[in-house]
């Protein structure tokens, strides 16, 4: 199921813990006035990068697009579109015109919900302030059960004015890493619910796996 593969857009493939990482108050800080600032948005829409470079220093890059309202969202990536009305699941796999239908993960340390992707970080994980430049401000995460994830490291960076993420690195435990851009970034904007459910009559001749 492609939702697996989000670990994104979103944000949940961060491997070998630092053990002595502590949460100190500058990091602490910042991430509370980011995900104050998050959490007080009704809705968002996104567009950004994935790149994934392995060991070899081979890169692969591809776009997508996300829009959240509470736990609702549709993520668009190449050859998915995937839909959640906050109970349900749809994965629309384009090329096939087929669409793969479950009920939505809850609970479970990598339960994938795309609606977190800008609050991720709010737990699981100790931090530490790494430092800031005019722009931005670098935190390290790190994952407190680092035996079920696959990366060790995440580094969160942050618009200093905005107070939003600009863009997550993550080093992952074969030597790879995996890195989130956010390209554009739109708050409030208004958007129906009906956005996040999946209109089969629009795809004549579609394939529907039920898989609840």
């Amino acid at each position: 199921m492609f939702t697996k593969k989000l670990a994104v857009v979103l944000f949940l493939t961060l491997g070998t813990i630092i053990t002595n990482a502590q949460n100190d108050a500058q990091a602490k800080k910042i991430l509370d006035e980011l995900s104050a600032k998050t959490k007080a948005y009704t809705t968002i829409k996104a567009e950004f990068s994935f790149t994934q470079e392995k060991k070899d220093k081979t890169k692969d890059t591809q776009n997508g697009k996300i829009q959240t309202k509470g736990v609702k969202y549709k993520l668009e990536i190449p050859g998915h579109e995937i839909y959640c009305d906050g109970k349900t699941v749809w994965d629309f796999i384009k090329d096939a015109n087929e669409v793969q239908i479950k009920e939505m993960e809850k609970g479970g340390d990598d339960a994938v919900n795309p609606s977190t992707i800008f609050t991720i970080y709010e737990k699981g994980f100790k931090y530490k302030f790494d430092g800031e430049d005019a722009t931005t401000q670098t935190i390290s995460l790190f994952p407190e059960n680092p035996d079920k994830k696959k990366y060790h490291t995440a580094k969160l960076f942050v618009d200093k004015i905005k107070k939003q993420i600009s863009s997550v690195k993550m080093m992952m435990k074969d030597g790879s890493t995996q890195t989130y851009t956010i390209k554009t970034f739109e708050a409030n904007a208004v958007i129906p619910d009906t956005d996040f459910t999946f209109n089969a009559k629009a795809h004549p001749g579609i394939s529907v796996e039920d898989l609840r």
